[in-house]
């Protein structure tokens, strides 16, 4: 990481030579195969073309040839979190990957077996992982933009590396042309989904969630589909696993009513999981506009932050709430509110394990399951019980 350390000055006259600098610094001290420049509100309230900076950079240096050097505009002016990282996914497919001649030929052969999967920022390392393993048990190989199950796993490496560490190989992310398809996880992901199938003409498909039975149902058939070959024996065990946990969460979720703050891509797949447990969505707050919102089971959708989450949830006082799905942040929300808080997003910085965390596929879906519901149990039976004397023996 490193600083392009904007002043007021150049802040003013225009910042490429800090740019350049930092390029400079960061490519001598580590020699990466690629740097992401996220300009942010900044350079956009300046209109700066960094873009055209960056070419007229190129032209002085020869020597950053074999350097991939990708802009990704992330200005906190508009949009969320899931917005700025469906626009640096965006670039990268612009910047890097091999675009076909007419859509007629690539360079080098299309593999039947190959897979594209665009993993959405609701997705954890765990859950990037647990969707390879669900596409490799159909013998597909997968290329994962981005791959944080490779790199923010937790895992130590075996020596100091000057840059980040694992991840999807820049070799690898030119060569998405050649896959037979593409998954897109997610309606962020739509747009970069759209940018590779036009820049390569390999067909793409969205999935609007690979959590809950209907999404992994869903990701499980299309996977089927690209594949060509059954569901294993193992997936379908993992799905009859998923709907007896329904069925023994269904008796303690079934009529609760939840309040459930997420982005959008996560919001929909937590409230819609809920929902098919028999639970209510009392209220749901999320950050930015998004085509999934329609689609979320709630009684009503805001776009706001968590005093929006505690102002609908009071306009609700006679019914109130029985569970809050939110970030850490939430905590003291739900202390206030006096109910469990089930962690959920982005930033979880009082729990450990979270980049393990899996919730996408059968199995995490059947963990999710049991944390709202053993959550709820927890709850009610340090509140709401009610105490009994033990009768004395003798």
């Amino acid at each position: 990481l490193q600083t392009t350390a904007m002043t007021e000055i150049s802040t003013i006259l225009g910042g490429a030579d800090n740019i350049e600098t930092a390029v400079e610094t960061i490519y001598k001290r580590a020699r990466p195969d690629l740097i992401g420049l996220c300009s942010t509100a900044l350079t956009a309230t300046r209109e700066d073309d960094v873009v055209g900076d960056l070419k007229l950079m190129r032209q002085r240096r020869s020597d950053w040839d074999d350097l991939a050097i990708v802009h990704a505009p992330a200005s906190d002016l508009a949009g969320s979190l899931q917005d700025g990282w469906a626009s640096a996914v965006e670039a990268l497919i612009d910047a890097l990957v091999e675009p076909a001649a007419g859509h007629a030929q690539i360079r080098g052969p299309r593999h039947a077996g190959r897979l594209n999967i665009l993993a959405g920022s609701q997705l954890t390392p765990g859950d990037v992982e647990a969707t390879r393993d669900l596409a490799e048990a159909f013998g597909l190989s997968c290329t994962i933009l981005p791959d944080l199950a490779g790199s923010l796993d937790g895992h130590v490496p075996d020596a100091h590396l000057p840059h980040s560490l694992g991840g999807t190989p820049v070799r690898a992310i030119r060569e998405m042309g050649r896959a037979s398809a593409t998954l897109a996880i997610g309606e962020q992901m739509r747009g970069a989904a759209e940018a590779l199938a036009h820049r390569t003409g390999v067909p793409s498909h969205v999935l609007d969630r690979p959590i809950g039975l209907a999404g992994v149902d869903a990701l499980v058939a299309r996977l089927a589909k690209i594949s060509g070959r059954p569901v294993p024996a193992r997936i379908e065990r993992e799905r009859s696993r998923l709907v007896d946990a329904m069925l023994d969460a269904h008796f303690f979720l079934a009529g609760k009513r939840l309040a459930v703050a997420a982005e959008p891509d996560l919001l929909y797949p937590l409230a819609a999981t809920a929902a098919e447990l028999g639970a209510d969505i009392a209220a749901a707050v999320t950050t930015t506009t998004s085509p999934v919102l329609a689609r979320v089971p709630a009684e009503r959708v805001v776009v706001g932050d968590l005093d929006d989450l505690e102002t609908a949830v009071g306009e609700t006082a006679a019914e109130g709430v029985d569970l809050l799905i939110a970030n850490a942040h939430g905590a003291r929300v739900a202390e206030r509110l006096g109910v469990p808080l089930v962690r959920a997003g982005l930033p979880v910085f009082d729990r450990l394990g979270v980049a393990q965390q899996t919730r996408a596929g059968y199995r995490g879906s059947r963990d999710l399951i049991f944390d709202l519901a053993n959550a709820l149990i927890d709850h009610e039976a340090g509140h709401d019980r009610p105490h009994v004397e033990t009768p004395a023996l003798g």
